[in-house]
C-alpha cells in the first residue's frame, strides 16, 4: 500500500435552492419592474397627459407618447402581450407538458401580476383616451382585471395543497384539530380572549344564505380579523408596547406571544374556510362562468383593434 494513501474526498454539496424563495424573488422583481415603469411614465408624461385633446398636438412629447408614437405603440404591444400571457395559466391545465412546469400557485401569482400590469400599460398606451373599439376593449379589460382580483380572493378561500389540489374536509378538520391543541397548550391567550376571533354565523345560517350574502359574510369576517388580532396583542401589552405596535397591528418582539397570535389567526382563518367551504366552491364556480366571457370578449376586441391598426394605421 502506498504511504500516501488518499483519504476519502468529501465533496461539499451546496444547499438546494428554496423554490418558494426563488419564486418570491422573481415575483418581487416583476412587481418592481411594473411599478418602476408606471412611475417613470407618470413622471415623464404628467405634463402631456394632463393636457386636453386640443393642446396635446402642440406638446413636444406628442410624437412620443400618443398611442401611435414611438413609446405609445410599444406600450400597446407590451400591454397586448401581457394580456395574451394571461392565457398561459388556463392553457397549462389542458397542456400536459406545460402542466409539469412549476406549481399552479406560482403560475397564479404571475397570472395576477400580468392581469394588473396589462391595464396599467394599456392606460398609458391610450394616453388616457378611451373611445371607439379600443375604448370598448379597454373597459372590458378593466372588468376582466377586477373580476380576476375577485377570483384570486375566492381561490384563497378554498385551501389547497402545494400542487393546488383542493384539500378534503377531513384534511382541513385534522389541521384544525392540531391548531386547537397548539392553542390549548399556550398560556398567554385565554379562551375568553380568543373567542372574538371565532365569532362566525352558524352552519345552518351559512347554508341558508344566498351566494351574494355568503360572499359578503366571508369578506366581512376577513376585514374584522386584523382588528381582532390586534386586540389579542393589546391585551398582552402595556402602554409602551401598544404605542410601539400601533395598537397591536404590528408584531411585537415577544416570540411566544407572536407564535400564539399566529396560531390563533391561522386557526380562525381555517375555521372560516371550513364553515364556508361549500359556499366558497359554489361562488368560485359561478365566478368562472362570469369571468370567461369577459376575457374572451376582450381578446376578440383587442385582436380586432390590432388588425385594424396594422391594416389601416392609427392616427
Amino acid at each position: 500500500m502506498s504511504a500516501h494513501a488518499s483519504a476519502p474526498t468529501i465533496v461539499a454539496r451546496a444547499p438546494a435552492a428554496d423554490p418558494e424563495r426563488r419564486h418570491r424573488l422573481r415575483l418581487r422583481i416583476g412587481w418592481i419592474l411594473v411599478g418602476s415603469l408606471v412611475l417613470v411614465l407618470a413622471a415623464y408624461g404628467f405634463d402631456y397627459y394632463s393636457l386636453n385633446a386640443q393642446h396635446r398636438p402642440l406638446s413636444a412629447k406628442h410624437q412620443t407618447l400618443r398611442p401611435s408614437g414611438t413609446v405609445g405603440v410599444r406600450l400597446g404591444m407590451l400591454g397586448f402581450l401581457c394580456f395574451m400571457g394571461l392565457y398561459l395559466y388556463p392553457l397549462r391545465k389542458r397542456w400536459a407538458w406545460l402542466g409539469k412546469k412549476g406549481s399552479s400557485k406560482h403560475w397564479l401569482d404571475f397570472h395576477v401580476l400580468l392581469g394588473l400590469a396589462a391595464p396599467l400599460v394599456i392606460t398609458f398606451h391610450s394616453s388616457f383616451k378611451f373611445h371607439g373599439l379600443a375604448g370598448m376593449a379597454y373597459w372590458i379589460m378593466l372588468a376582466v382585471s377586477m373580476s380576476g382580483l375577485v377570483g384570486k380572493y375566492l381561490f384563497a378561500q378554498i385551501p389547497r395543497s402545494l400542487s393546488a389540489a383542493e384539500l378534503s374536509l377531513k384534511e382541513l378538520k385534522d389541521e384544525e384539530a392540531k391548531l386547537t391543541q397548539q392553542l390549548a397548550a399556550q398560556k398567554l391567550l385565554s379562551a375568553a380572549t380568543l373567542a372574538p376571533l371565532f365569532e362566525f354565523p352558524s352552519a345552518q345560517r351559512v347554508e341558508s344564505m344566498s351566494l351574494l350574502l355568503a360572499l359578503g359574510s366571508i369578506i366581512a369576517v376577513d376585514l374584522r380579523r386584523p382588528f381582532r388580532v390586534a386586540g389579542l396583542r393589546r391585551r398582552a401589552l402595556g402602554l409602551g408596547g401598544k404605542l410601539a405596535t400601533l395598537g397591536g397591528f404590528l408584531p411585537t418582539r415577544k416570540r411566544e406571544l407572536e407564535q400564539a397570535v399566529h396560531a390563533a389567526r391561522k386557526h380562525s382563518s381555517l375555521s372560516q374556510n371550513i364553515l364556508f367551504l361549500s359556499r366558497s366552491q359554489q361562488v368560485f364556480r359561478l365566478w368562472h362562468v362570469i369571468h370567461r366571457p369577459f376575457s374572451y370578449s376582450f381578446s376578440l376586441l383587442a385582436s380586432a383593434h390590432v388588425i385594424v391598426v396594422l391594416l389601416f394605421g392609427y392616427m
